[in-house]
Protein backbone atom coordinates (compact mmCIF):
# COMPACT_ATOMS: atom_id res chain seq x y z
CA UNK A 1 0.00 0.00 0.00
CA UNK A 2 1.57 3.31 -0.57
CA UNK A 3 1.12 6.52 1.34
CA UNK A 4 -1.41 8.49 -0.83
CA UNK A 5 -3.34 5.38 -0.86
CA UNK A 6 -3.21 5.28 2.99
CA UNK A 7 -4.26 8.63 3.14
CA UNK A 8 -7.32 8.48 1.15
CA UNK A 9 -8.41 5.50 3.21
CA UNK A 10 -8.03 7.25 6.49
CA UNK A 11 -9.92 10.47 4.37
CA UNK A 12 -12.77 8.22 3.12
CA UNK A 13 -13.36 7.05 7.02
CA UNK A 14 -13.25 10.30 8.87
CA UNK A 15 -10.13 9.94 10.46
CA UNK A 16 -8.56 13.33 12.06
CA UNK A 17 -4.75 13.30 12.14
CA UNK A 18 -5.27 13.16 15.74
CA UNK A 19 -6.94 10.43 15.41
CA UNK A 20 -4.03 8.67 13.09
CA UNK A 21 -1.30 8.98 16.29
CA UNK A 22 -3.76 6.78 17.79
CA UNK A 23 -4.11 3.82 15.27
CA UNK A 24 -2.43 1.24 13.65
CA UNK A 25 -1.86 1.25 9.93
CA UNK A 26 -3.22 -2.44 10.82
CA UNK A 27 -6.63 -1.46 12.43
CA UNK A 28 -7.19 1.09 9.75
CA UNK A 29 -7.01 -1.38 6.93
CA UNK A 30 -9.58 -3.69 9.37
CA UNK A 31 -11.60 -0.54 9.83
CA UNK A 32 -12.16 0.23 5.75
CA UNK A 33 -12.44 -3.31 5.08
CA UNK A 34 -15.48 -3.61 7.25
CA UNK A 35 -17.17 -0.65 5.99
CA UNK A 36 -17.01 -2.04 2.58
CA UNK A 37 -18.83 -4.58 3.54
CA UNK A 38 -21.56 -2.95 5.30
CA UNK A 39 -23.74 -2.92 2.64
CA UNK A 40 -23.65 -6.71 2.11
CA UNK A 41 -26.51 -8.78 1.52
CA UNK A 42 -25.96 -11.79 3.55
CA UNK A 43 -27.84 -14.88 2.12
CA UNK A 44 -27.89 -16.85 5.47
CA UNK A 45 -27.81 -15.33 8.18
CA UNK A 46 -26.69 -17.52 12.03
CA UNK A 47 -29.13 -18.06 14.48
CA UNK A 48 -28.30 -19.12 18.31
CA UNK A 49 -28.47 -22.81 17.32
CA UNK A 50 -25.80 -22.19 14.81
CA UNK A 51 -23.92 -20.26 17.02
CA UNK A 52 -23.91 -23.09 19.79
CA UNK A 53 -23.01 -25.44 17.43
CA UNK A 54 -19.70 -23.16 16.51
Amino acid sequence: MTTPLFLLRCKQLGLSMTELDLLTIGLINDMFSERERDDEKWSILADQDAMDSF
